[in-house]
């Protein structure tokens, strides 16, 4: 999953950051609300995660014009620990709330619920026949037996089984697979279906040629 990060300390944010990437998320991280609404117009991300004191422009402001556009999951981290501050956050759309200081693993862990909620899942653990992922513990389990995956074919599983049987465009994955900076080679993306189709089935990610992949439910 590709989480955007907004967030202007330095410290803060490259902690977060690294935490993320340690779990396996792609974060593109910014310290300016104006440069993180510029990034949302033009990549697709999965989770938005907005600091509310920033430099140039208020949080809540920037959490005001993505709900304007969007339905993208928001946590927000803050040290503004007041009621009232909280209820106008939640009311301006906020998914979830995290204090500062906060404790990296509670942050992971309204991460993961939050973007489960968005695709309609409330449980950490997804069943599609002989298929379970474990998103808590990002362990794949396949006709009995774990299946060791990459992060990058473990996000590209995810959300494929959080959609199972819908074409999803090859475009959107790979935005989802890789941040910005990175090179992504042309066939990177049929290299980790490929690397998916080998260690589960290969019946079980069809290719829809011209437009992406699809995960095809009967086959699991």
């Amino acid at each position: 999953m590709r989480v955007l990060l907004i967030e202007d300390d330095p410290l803060l944010g490259d902690g977060v950051k690294v935490a993320l990437q340690r779990q396996g998320y792609v974060v593109d991280w910014f310290c300016r609300g104006r440069e993180g609404l510029a990034a949302l117009t033009n990549e697709t991300f999965s989770a938005l995660i907005l600091d509310l004191g920033l430099p140039d422009i208020d949080g809540l402001e920037v959490l005001k014009r993505v709900r304007i556009q969007s339905r993208l999951p928001v946590l927000i981290l803050t040290a503004r620990d007041a009621v009232d501050d909280r209820i106008r956050g939640l009311d301006a759309g906020a998914d979830d709330y995290v204090l500062k200081p906060f404790d990296l693993q509670e942050l992971l862990a309204r991460l993961r619920v939050i973007t489960r909620r968005a695709t309609g899942h409330a449980a950490s653990k997804l069943q599609l026949g002989e298929l379970l992922i474990d998103d808590a513990s990002h362990r794949v389990c396949w006709r009995g037996q774990d299946i060791k995956l990459g992060r990058r074919e473990y996000a590209l599983l995810l959300e494929l089984a959080y959609h199972p049987d819908k074409v999803l465009s090859r475009p959107r994955l790979e935005s989802l697979l890789y941040g910005w900076g990175e090179e992504v080679e042309s066939n990177a993306l049929e290299v980790h279906v490929h690397h998916l189709r080998k260690k589960l089935d290969k019946r079980l990610i069809v290719t829809v040629r011209g437009i992406g992949y699809r995960l095809d439910s009967q086959a699991t």
